[in-house]
């Protein structure tokens, strides 16, 4: 009988450290600030995750908290561009993001509007001034732009492209 409180606090330390670590693995760590962008990484399922986003300069349409453009590099998948709108799209909506002159398409789901070429938007983004994605409003109604400065893109993706380099440790 002796042997299972041993055991219990034998458990109870072995296993709250590991609890602990979790915690702070899931803490995002900043990378550093370039201009209008910052860039961070996290811990996801025992991988490194890194990011970089931008706030919209100006939006028009409804106000809405929390309009952020986001650039990731997973494991299993790079140059994952998302933004996330502040309201729910409607089912099926698509949204357009305009650099310069170039028109990139990208698809919703929820409250996210994701590129259907990462790849080709980040391209764009580091030779262009500003990005402005454009999309419907929450229930269809009217159309809701947004407007997100790329100062500082290019920095802040290099920063996110070492931290987290392709597969096989080669660069871009």
């Amino acid at each position: 009988m002796r042997l299972l409180p041993r055991l219990a606090l034998l458990s109870a330390v072995l296993i709250a450290p590991a609890v602990s670590a979790q915690q702070q693995q899931a803490r995002p760590r900043k990378l550093g600030d370039f201009q209008s962008w910052i860039a961070a990484t996290y811990m996801e399922g025992g991988q490194k995750v890194c990011y970089a986003f931008a706030k919209a300069s100006r939006s028009e349409g409804p106000a809405r908290q929390g309009v952020l453009l986001t650039v990731t590099h997973r494991p299993n998948g790079r140059d994952t561009v998302t933004m996330s709108a502040g309201y729910t799209y409607p089912r099926n909506a698509e949204v357009v993001s305009t650099v310069s002159a170039n028109e990139m398409p990208f698809y919703t789901a929820g409250s996210t509007a994701a590129a259907r070429d990462g790849a080709a938007v980040v391209r764009a983004f580091r030779n262009g001034r500003e990005a402005v994605l454009r999309g419907p409003g929450a229930n269809g109604r009217g159309m809701v732009s947004d407007i997100f400065p790329l100062a500082g893109f290019s920095g802040a993706y290099e920063a996110i492209s070492k931290e987290c380099p392709p597969a096989g440790g080669t660069r871009r």
